[in-house]
């Protein structure tokens, strides 16, 4: 045994995952061969070391291949330390990218129009010109139009980043395919991969040159992953933990007797053979008309709005679905002093018809080419961002859905009270 590393406990108890030697390291020198590293790398640092993929990525294959890391005070000071460190690679969650296109999608949409004509133009180009590079063709013309591009915008973003990112790497969460093609645009090239803290934790990755934004990659060498009859995805090989900690009936239920471990993921493979993550089994919601709901895509769909910072789907065995919303308060105060609607504080902020009106017409929009029963019908606007300190989030900005509940039943309630 080397470590055990307890699961975050979003969806129950947190369990004790026993990793050897032998289940790390085998994650280690695969993660390096298709991660280019070596000992010109600078990595930057902000996740905690009790999550499974810094401890492997940005920890231990970093120190293997002889990179330097640097750690970040916290989360709130990535900003600043990305200026100051200059970081060629950084681990990270999804939450991370999307606070970064929020807040550049802000600043462009409250700009001047000639800007966002030059803005949006350079991003087509650079959609166009990663395409053309996939395929190998680019043409004269595209080339010259990315140079400028990259020259009176791109080139700002990268700086802001700290002018040396080679590329990022994404796990802990599903990335939106939105995400991963805007930072391709603009040159930030991020990877995603897949894993649990049971499997050491890397089950499937993308490469720097095989990559389908929207999948978590293909299969790493030395391991197996196949798809159960109910969707499930199951992992077999050289990372897989030992067991729980004093836990022997979860590690049945974990680790049938094939080997196989039961990641309580569904997914699928698609034509290519990348894998495809649809959304957590334990995760998923079954209404009380008997409709299975899988909340992660819904939630991450809500997120693409400038005025909408924390998104959580409420509907198991409900009628319908509710959601508590955290407005990005930068976004919903700048639309209230341009419309002159006077508030004292956020907590008055939220309470205005206007800014609820405002997040209703975005709902509205985001949601309409969902089914009837996959449509949040009512939801609550909270004056507060749901955090770590609160104990509504794990140290990897994941939301912790029983905390969450049971912290704001009598706000659920109430949404459901009129239908009784």
């Amino acid at each position: 045994m080397l470590t055990i590393i307890y699961t975050s406990g979003t969806t129950g108890n947190p369990k004790g995952v026993i990793l050897t030697h032998s289940n790390l390291v085998s994650n280690i020198t695969t993660s390096a061969s298709f991660m280019p590293i070596d000992d010109q790398d600078v990595f930057l640092s902000f996740l905690p070391l009790c999550h499974s993929f810094e401890r492997m990525a940005g920890y231990y294959t970093a120190m293997s291949c002889g990179a330097t890391i640097a750690y970040a005070e916290s989360v709130e000071t990535v900003r600043d330390n990305l200026a100051e460190v200059h970081p060629t690679i950084m681990t990270s969650v999804p939450r991370l990218f999307e606070r970064i296109y929020n807040r550049i999608k802000n600043q462009v949409e409250s700009a001047p129009a000639a800007r966002r004509k030059i803005f949006n133009w350079a991003i087509k180009v650079g959609s166009d010109y990663a395409k053309a590079k996939k395929s190998g063709r680019i043409s004269v013309s595209l080339s010259l139009q990315h140079r400028i591009a990259d020259k009176i915008v791109f080139h700002k973003l990268k700086t802001a980043t700290g002018g040396r990112i080679k590329y990022f790497v994404s796990g802990g969460a599903a990335l939106g395919r939105e995400y991963g093609e805007f930072f391709e645009a603009v040159g930030l090239q991020i990877i995603e991969g897949y894993g649990l803290t049971e499997s050491s934790p890397v089950i499937s990755a993308n490469r720097l040159d095989d990559y389908k934004f929207g999948s978590v990659g293909k299969p790493i060498p030395g391991v197996e992953v196949k798809i159960a009859s109910d969707g499930e995805i199951l992992a077999r090989g050289p990372n897989i933990m030992t067991g729980y900690w004093n836990n022997k009936k979860a590690t049945e239920e974990a680790i049938d007797k094939e080997g196989w471990l039961h990641t309580g993921d569904i997914g699928i493979f698609d034509a290519d053979g990348f894998l495809v993550i649809t959304d957590r089994k334990k995760h998923m919601f079954v209404s009380s008309g008997g409709k299975n709901i899988y909340p992660q895509p819904i939630e991450g769909m809500f997120l693409q709005s400038k005025y909408i910072d924390q998104f959580v789907l409420i509907g198991d065995r409900r009628m319908f679905l509710s959601a508590l919303i955290v407005p990005d308060f930068d976004a919903v105060r700048e639309y209230a002093d341009r419309n002159k609607i006077s508030y004292t504080n956020d907590e008055d902020l939220v309470s205005k018809e206007e800014i609820y009106e405002i997040i209703d017409k975005e709902v509205a929009t985001l949601q309409k080419d969902l089914s009837n029963y996959e449509r949040v019908r009512k939801f609550v606007l909270l004056s507060k961002p749901l955090s770590l300190e609160g104990g509504e989030m794990t140290p990897t900005l994941k939301m912790r859905r029983n905390v969450i509940e049971d912290k704001y039943q009598n706000l659920i309630e109430e949404m459901y009270k009129m239908e009784k």
